[in-house]
């Protein structure tokens, strides 16, 4: 049973083995549809988990701020110079935050803090933005400032590219900084806005199968896609990915080459994919979209080559569910190289299903999954303590 988020607040704090001044959480994110075309100007749906990254600190009167996480090496962060990448590497997500608020003139104080957590690392689940997501909304509670959220999302997206090398599109800071209950946020990579789609209908559930396959978005894979993707749309002489169609992939086929030919053809279709998957969850027309997740993984695993063996039997073992056991689709989510699944199902047969799943995984891989299920849920935001009595709460 994953600890809730008051739990991961007592844990936070006490890891301080003081009283915090202040505390912030932000979520992991799931994509249910439109996977590495965020940084080709496509459209994403993703929702933020009801996993969280907790953070509380304490004011130290110093210009160091000193953080630790269980099983994780201390980390010492100066504050008053600028920031560089060092050891321990994990903390470089904090350095890049914290050079973000330095570059726009915040003279951070020194903090202790300590961190606790409930999304799974190299699951695919961007436990990497819930960190900077934390980290940037915590120097607001501590600053007494607060900014907009897409500049915060664009901050953390910086954090990212700058301090982890991983050049990730804004899918994923974006879901953890908009993300609300009961909504999806249905974000336009082109013009960097997000739109709220409402997912309220009780008898669907989000069923997400963490692998346990673990993998290392910044060796180069994640970076070299993103390469194939600018390649081909400068042979196809284009401004965007959103003003290129299939025919135009399909007539400069030979001219791209492979394997940027079918890079191109895997982000056509999986813009238009999560357009149909917007319209489909729009009508309650559950059966389309779970085509379409289903389409998306294919596409994934044979002309963007993410995928690996243990996803693709993930998707599988859902697939032989199928609608008479409650399942309507179900696909790869997140950067691929290993990660997770996701798997759109009723919500009555919710439970027989991640059993299913994760028996069946287990005997034909010796790995025992990690398989539970998600709705919308809130965004990055700070916890309002109990100002009356010692024990906090996460409202």
């Amino acid at each position: 049973m994953s600890p809730t988020l008051t739990q991961l607040v007592a844990a936070a704090s006490a890891g301080l083995s003081r009283n915090p001044d202040v505390a912030a959480a932000a979520p992991g994110r799931v994509n249910l549809i439109g996977e590495h075309i965020d940084y080709c100007d496509g459209f994403v749906m993703p929702f933020a988990l009801d996993r969280y990254i907790v953070i509380a600190a304490v004011r130290n009167g110093s210009d160091i701020a000193n953080v630790s996480s269980a099983g994780l090496a201390d980390a010492s962060i100066s504050l008053h110079q600028p920031q560089e990448i060092r050891e321990p590497k994990w903390a470089n997500y904090l350095r890049g935050v914290i050079d973000g608020f330095q570059k726009i003139g915040y003279e951070i104080p020194g903090f202790d803090a300590h961190i606790a957590s409930s999304v799974p690392g190299g699951a695919g689940l961007s436990s990497s933005a819930a960190l900077e997501c934390a980290t940037a909304t915590l120097l607001e509670g501590l600053l007494g400032v607060t900014l907009p959220k897409k500049q915060k999302a664009l901050l953390c997206q910086h954090a990212e590219h700058a301090f982890a090398g991983v050049p990730c599109g804004i899918m994923d800071q974006f879901a953890s900084t908009f993300g609300e209950e009961n909504r999806l946020v249905m974000i336009d990579c082109q013009s960097g806005e997000p739109t709220l789609v409402p997912f309220e209908n009780p008898a669907l559930s989000v069923i997400i199968a963490n692998t346990r396959v673990h993998h290392e978005l910044s060796d180069g894979a994640y970076a070299l896609r993103r390469q194939h993707t600018e390649q081909g749309l400068a042979l196809l002489q284009k401004a965007s990915w959103r003003d290129v169609c299939m025919a135009d992939v399909e007539s400069a086929w030979d001219q791209l080459g492979d394997p940027v030919n079918r890079r191109a053809r895997h982000v056509v279709s999986e813009i238009a994919r999560t357009r149909a998957a917007a319209e489909a969850l729009a009508v309650d027309d559950f059966t389309a979209l779970g085509e379409l997740m289903y389409a998306s993984h294919v596409s994934l695993r044979d002309d963007f080559e993410v995928s690996c063996r243990e996803l693709d039997l993930m998707v599988d073992i859902a697939s032989d569910i199928g609608p008479q056991g409650g399942v309507f689709g179900a696909r790869m989510t997140g950067g691929g190289f290993g990660g997770s699944t996701v798997t759109l199902c009723e919500t009555y047969r919710a439970g027989d299903i991640m059993e299913i799943m994760r028996t069946r995984y287990g005997q034909q891989t010796n790995i025992v999954p990690e398989i539970f299920c998600s709705r919308p849920s809130r965004g990055a935001h700070l916890i309002e303590f109990d100002l009356v009595s010692p024990n906090q709460s996460a409202r």
